[in-house]
């Protein structure tokens, strides 16, 4: 592997350094956020559809009626994400990281096009799909991009930039969807929009180059210590170069080709065993602890803690958002001060005790629904739900009972008196709804009024300010330093494939767990998990910090697993660092 110049202070000064190079060197930073408008557009289609899918609802029947179909929106463009990120890994050992992303943009753009057009759900799914590819591709390239074009002491800073840009597109989105709330043809904008930062990134990664490692691995050596020339310092850059040309001519010693990667001697490999190991692991659990059911149904969940409103729901899931980019602003900051590590570990410690709350909260609104009054229920008696005319014992009713109704659906408008007194239980449609508004009254068709929304509010919040520094930045950070440069395309995209089946995974059954099992359940599953992460990460995730690339390679071949994750790393491999 490639090496990297690295000084005893750099975790200290890591931040001051990546600020500084907004004068000192400010090429670098134009690379880095260029390459991460891939991570904003990751975060723009994450976020935009929670928004989005409230008015899709309206706008075609179908889809409201059908919580399949809503699951199919969301998740189709997951399914192309897996397909992408697949595809991406191939692409950035073949063809480069600049060409893998601006395959990424056409396919955005194409997709956000087709999107914004779309008659009826089948061709918003066909949209949702391309997106979906061009969301995988550049999910993996951005940060493997900017890692190959960063010097090792801010490395980890400058791919937190990619995280970043991730949280601020998923904020963005957040802005835009309360922006066309009220204008004609919602989502369509909503949705249309996202081309606009697919067509700029295409535009500026015209004007970059190619990774100077993967030009250096390609046999064009003159063109990438140009640019490294103009990454490093004088001081720094012959020793960078030595460190790449040794790791290159030792991979082709070890492999006899520098070109055709061997998939048997990648599985068999001791150091990409164990890298993969932490590094699709990690990716994984950063799936499965719930994240992206809080920002793909954030306005849902929402709706579920007890506020009616699709505007209320969309201003408060802004704020969710605006917490979630400020936590990948301190990861920039901490990342190479605190180390990869521990930044995991008091991120998931805090998941785990935010979904708690969440989990507490939920059964109590739950189990303190309002109940159902007979005499508002059938003041109208054709618009009386069925399944409550045809009930046995009507006085067990209560809100979260009106909303199970399936034959046909109902809706449940709260009491002219206070939310939280029994209100009436009626056939969920338009005109129903307007009835319901008419009398100053709340219509609640997710979830059912409760004096425990705002403690919801808190447990979101808590849980988004704790997973962002932490399980939302590093995991990328980790995959895109923790292979051999022969293999780091391909191992790569495996991770990031691995991330979007768990994304499908979560995202396709959320909806139908918090129908089957209940919200407050399903959050506990997560939670569960979250224990389980943290266990993972304190055996199987090695700490990289300010290491230069060639020395994980080293550590990853001697290492066994580590539970004293508090310590520092052995002096061997401190004396290595202060030698280079």
């Amino acid at each position: 592997m490639e090496g990297g110049i690295i000084h005893g202070g750099a975790d200290e000064s890591a931040f001051k350094e990546c600020f500084s190079l907004t004068w000192k060197n400010p090429y670098v930073l134009r690379l880095a956020f260029s390459a991460g408008i891939g991570g904003l557009l990751f975060g723009y289609d994450t976020g935009v559809i929670s928004g989005a899918l409230l008015y899709i609802r309206d706008d075609f029947k179908s889809v409201d009626r059908n919580t399949w179909l809503q699951e199919m929106i969301v998740s189709m463009a997951v399914a192309g994400a897996i397909v992408g990120a697949a595809i991406g890994g191939w692409a950035n050992d073949k063809f480069g990281r600049r060409s893998a992303i601006l395959m990424a943009d056409f396919l955005f753009l194409l997709g956000a096009i087709i999107m914004a057009a779309a008659p009826n759900p089948s061709l918003l799914v066909v949209g949702r799909v391309f997106v979906g590819l061009g969301v995988g591709m550049a999910s993996m390239t951005a940060p493997l991009y900017i890692s190959e074009a960063s010097p090792a002491k801010i490395r980890g800073a400058l791919v937190s930039t990619n995280g970043f840009l991730i949280t601020g597109g998923q904020f963005l989105s957040y802005l835009i969807n309360l922006a066309f709330t009220d204008v004609t043809g919602t989502w369509r904008w909503m949705l249309g929009i996202a081309g606009i930062p697919a067509l700029l990134q295409f535009i500026l990664m015209f004007t970059l180059p190619e990774s100077p490692r993967w030009l250096y691995r390609k046999g064009r050596e003159e063109e990438a210590k140009a640019i490294l020339r103009r990454i490093y310092s004088a001081e720094d850059v012959e020793q960078e170069i030595r460190a790449l040309k040794d790791s290159v001519e030792l991979e082709i010693l070890e492999e006899g080709s520098s070109e055709k990667i061997n998939m048997i001697k990648l599985c068999k490999a001791k150091t990409v065993r164990r890298g993969l190991i932490a590094g699709v692991g990690l990716q994984v659990f950063q799936q499965f602890v719930g994240i992206n059911t809080v920002m793909y149904y954030s306005p849902t969940i929402v709706q579920l803690a007890g506020f009616a409103s699709n505007r209320t729901a969309l201003l408060l899931s802004l704020v969710t958002a605006g917490l979630n980019a400020f936590g990948s602003i301190i990861s920039i900051y901490f990342i190479d001060r605190t180390g990869r590590k521990k930044l995991l570990i008091i991120s998931l410690f805090g998941v785990v005790i935010s979904l708690g709350i969440l989990t507490g909260v939920f059964y109590e609104a739950t189990t303190h629904a309002p109940a159902i009054s007979s005499l508002e229920t059938q003041r109208f008696n054709n618009i009386t739900c069925p399944d409550y005319k045809s009930a046995m014992n009507t006085n067990a009713w209560d809100c979260m009972t009106c909303l199970k109704a399936s034959s046909p659906s109902c809706g449940y408008c709260s009491s002219p008196t206070g939310k939280e007194h029994p209100g009436a239980c009626w056939i969920s449609d338009d005109s129903v709804k307007d009835l319901c508004h008419n009398e100053n009254r709340l219509w609640y068709t997710r979830g059912c009024p409760s004096n425990f929304g705002w403690f919801a509010l808190l447990g979101l919040g808590l849980y988004i300010i704790f997973f962002s520094p932490g399980m939302g930045t590093v995991p990328w950070i980790v995959n895109s330093e923790i292979y051999p440069l022969r293999f780091r395309g391909v191992c790569g995209g495996i991770a990031a494939t691995a991330n979007w089946i768990s994304n499908l995974i979560v995202a396709q059954s959320f909806l139908s767990l918090t129908e089957a099992i209940g919200t407050s359940w399903t959050f506990l599953i997560f939670g569960v998990i979250s224990v389980i992460a943290l266990l993972f990460v304190v055996v199987c995730v090695p700490e990289t910090k300010g290491m230069p690339m060639e020395e994980i390679e080293k550590m990853l071949e001697g290492r066994s697993m580590e539970f004293k994750f508090w310590k520092k790393r052995s002096k061997l491999v401190e004396k290595q660092n202060q030698s280079a």
